[in-house]
């Protein structure tokens, strides 16, 4: 499990994690969204024991990751960043890994590389950058550790490659129980991979919750009514309403909660029509970020 508690971590002046709080419970596909400078990088590189908080605590299985060598290698973290392996060969940054993760599985590997058929004996400054990306999943995913953090893990490959990689990661989490820390500025690939989602916005969590739980709690309705209907007494008979759009008789709402209840609220007002009409998670992202301070289309690309 991991736990971040409060966790501020200041450079210069900045704040770019100010005081967040968040669990993530172990086997759980957690994604994490924000538009750039949000917060994401710099959280996994906490988890990854790479920086060291400036307040708060950041846990793994209840240990402080900063400077525990041994709980580090419960932890793969895949980023951007491989230019410490640009001098070196696939072959020797399989290598590398291979003697720092005693759990390292050569079959496996062998087997991800063959799906992959990335040359060996070329030094990865020659690789392009999707290249570079499938190099690093596949040693993290051969390194068996439990905790694995990717950061922007599918930048850079085209969409044959995105879809190969994902299957990858996914038989990764169902046969190894994996916990996994998807980042991304992009909603629809959370969307795929994850069932946990948190929002980062200046340094801080804005929105934490199961993506069923998302998609069950905000639907849209379009009804009508022979007479006027206002937003109170829709609201009054315990609607919760997000939006709400009239054209007409015809009423389109957006509304938050349980299904039947709303049901039953807008039928006493008799509608001609109800129909449910089912909701991307872009626009529920929209709407229920509707009250906070964040502009939702930063991160629906």
């Amino acid at each position: 499990m991991i736990e971040v508690k409060n966790a501020v971590m200041r450079f210069d002046d900045r704040n770019a994690l100010d005081g967040i709080s968040l669990t993530i419970p172990e086997g759980c596909a957690y994604g994490l969204l924000g538009s750039n400078g949000a917060g994401k990088s710099t959280l996994m590189r906490v988890l990854s024991g790479i920086y060291r908080l400036n307040g708060g605590e950041a846990l793994i299985d209840g240990e402080a990751v900063y400077d525990n060598a041994p709980l580090k290698e419960r932890v793969f973290f895949i980023n951007d960043e491989t230019v410490q392996f640009n001098n070196m060969t696939l072959a020797e940054m399989k290598q590398y890994y291979r003697s720092f993760y005693s759990s390292f599985d050569e079959g496996l590997w062998q087997k991800l590389h063959s799906a992959l058929g990335l040359p060996m004996k070329k030094r990865l400054s020659t690789f392009s950058k999707g290249m570079k990306r499938q190099a690093a999943v596949i040693c993290g995913i051969a390194c068996r550790t439990p905790y694995l953090f990717l950061d922007e893990a599918f930048d850079g490959l085209d969409p044959t490659m995105r879809i190969i990689v994902k299957q990858m990661l996914i038989d990764a989490m169902v046969d190894s129980g994996l916990t996994v820390i998807f980042s991304s500025h992009n909603l629809g690939e959370i969307d795929e991979f994850c069932d946990r989602v948190g929002l980062l916005h200046n340094g801080r969590v804005v929105f934490d919750r199961e993506l069923d739980s998302v998609k069950g709690s905000v639907f849209k309705i379009q009804t009508a009514f022979d007479g006027p209907v206002t937003r109170e007494e829709l609201s009054a008979d315990g609607v919760d309403i997000l939006h709400l759009e009239m054209n007409g008789s015809v009423v389109h709402l957006i509304a938050r909660g349980d299904r039947e209840a709303v049901r039953a609220a807008v039928e006493k007002h008799s509608p001609k029509l109800y129909d449910e009409v089912p909701l991307s998670l872009e626009e529920i992202f929209i709407y229920e970020l509707g009250g906070v301070d964040y502009a939702a289309k930063d991160i629906l690309l």
